[in-house]
């Protein structure tokens, strides 16, 4: 029967009396909770939904970093004379790593002092770990790493002219493959007084070890831009004013008729098989050649550059 239930502590009323120890929830519970937020900053409002997809598409537009851009991964330069060799130029790297009980010969003794004197990070690394990291070359022990270039922004280039109360005078490579040409001409533009080298983002050379070794070390005063499309990045420096020159076998002007090198200029190399590119070439303010009254078809792309700066730096002097 209902209500006489022999079972301990059984409820017999529906009334709930006071919780013994809440903590003070119950008092907690009516304290105020502070304004209440805007509709564009509570979650799940359409307001807020609103103000997320502005802020991403303000991100989306906002203009990549200067100089550098996205890090890639060290380079390795591997080889005992490989390594001497890279160490003398100054090429800028950051660890050396030896083999652990490796024969201490010339090669390796000038290596540990070069790598010492620089401040280098000396790592010594059993054979089995250097073989993984180079991916079984013949690396005779030494292995030196090189951190990622921090390439310049091509419009750095004309603001370090104008700095310098200068004309602009810039080489742009246009599908140079050989790092070795590219370190050629950053010495060139170097040596006769330049503001930088542009070269693509994509299917191109980029300042490597090789590309530095070749420098002579110039590369260390001398900026390298990188552009992510060669013909509107020609564009913009026509809009600044800068006049394109293109190196064209079949070029309509000579090199010694070219005025526009006493100027702000932007001197477009191709590579030595295939020359400029359609859009490049068309870009062009002139399509330029450089007489060779030895009946050569072409220079290599090193060297022209180096004959159409020296052109230029005489006129400008």
């Amino acid at each position: 029967m209902a209500g006489n239930s022999q079972r301990r502590n059984r409820r017999t009323s529906n009334k709930k009396g006071a919780t013994v120890g809440s903590g003070g929830q119950r008092r907690r519970g009516l304290e105020g909770k502070g304004p209440t937020p805007p509709a564009s900053m509570r979650k799940g409002h359409k307001k807020n939904r609103v103000a997320a997809a502005q802020a991403r598409r303000t991100e989306s537009r906002r203009p990549a970093p200067r100089r550098g851009g996205p890090k890639g991964t060290n380079e390795l330069v591997v080889g005992r004379n490989s390594v001497v060799e890279a160490l003398r130029e100054g090429v800028p790297a950051n660890t050396l790593y030896v083999q652990q009980f490796l024969d201490n010969d010339e090669r390796v003794r000038e290596a540990l002092q070069l790598a010492t004197e620089k401040g280098l990070n000396l790592m010594e690394a059993p054979r089995p770990e250097l073989d993984r990291m180079t991916n079984g070359l013949n690396h005779q022990g030494l292995v030196l790493s090189v951190p990622p270039y921090d390439y310049a922004h091509p419009e750095d280039l004309t603001a370090i002219a104008a700095d310098n109360a200068e004309d602009p005078l810039i080489v742009a490579l246009d599908g140079i493959t050989d790092p070795r040409n590219l370190g050629a001409v950053v010495r060139s533009v170097s040596a006769f007084g330049g503001h930088g080298v542009v070269v693509p983002e994509r299917r191109a050379a980029g300042m490597t070890a090789s590309a530095w070794k070749t420098s002579a070390g110039t590369a260390a005063r001398t900026p390298v831009a990188r552009a992510t499309n060669m013909t509107r990045m020609l564009e913009a420096y026509q809009k600044e004013g800068l006049v394109v020159v293109g190196l064209a076998a079949d070029g309509d002007v000579e090199l010694h008729e070219l005025e526009a090198l006493e100027g702000p200029v932007v001197i477009v190399v191709g590579s030595e098989g295939k020359g400029l590119s359609r859009l490049v070439g068309e870009t062009c303010d002139f399509r330029v050649r450089i007489p060779m009254p030895g009946g050569a078809e072409s220079l290599n792309a090193g060297v022209a550059a180096g004959v159409v700066l020296y052109e230029a730096a005489r006129r400008r002097a």
